[in-house]
């Protein structure tokens, strides 16, 4: 056997190995919407983690008939999504509140206020469906005869 291939094959294993202890001392890290999502549950009482599907993470919490909190994608960095009934009581309100302070890291008495004025402009004159800006955020709440929602979400270039 020739010395060149010997060592040639001692280089290429010590390479090998050298890969693989690499590869493999890497940490595995959790996705950033499912952190967001966990911070959700610790922050706020009654928020349950349901399944996450197409980016999208199922959340429950008692004063909302459905919470979703949307990873990013092409358009948005966060979107959160939030039902309930055709007057949303003042729970619910402070429900996305929290959620969206959290979320969007902005303070939750500003979020408060975004999401009532939000709310607010539902009616006659603006009609059933409202998108809004406030604090570099795009709100959109709309109803139905049974329902309103509001979506919450944060464009890329923001």
């Amino acid at each position: 056997m020739n010395s060149f291939d010997c060592s040639f094959g001692r280089a290429a294993f010590a390479i090998a190995v050298a890969l693989g202890t690499l590869l493999s001392a890497q940490p595995a890290r959790a996705d950033r919407c499912d952190d967001l999502a966990k911070e959700l549950k610790n922050g706020i009482e009654g928020v349950r983690i349901g399944q996450t599907a197409a980016g999208t993470v199922y959340l429950a919490h008692p004063k909302a008939r459905e919470i979703t909190l949307g990873c990013s994608s092409k358009n948005f960095s966060n979107q959160l999504f939030g039902k309930s009934d055709r007057k949303p009581t003042p729970a619910f309100i402070d429900l996305m509140a929290s959620a969206a302070a959290i979320v969007f890291t902005l303070p939750k008495d500003d979020m408060q206020r975004g999401v009532t004025r939000c709310y607010r402009r539902l009616g006659i004159f603006r009609g059933d469906d409202v998108p809004s800006r406030y604090r570099r955020l795009d709100m959109r709440c709309a109803r139905t005869k049974t329902e309103s929602s509001i979506t919450i979400t944060r464009s890329k270039d923001q």
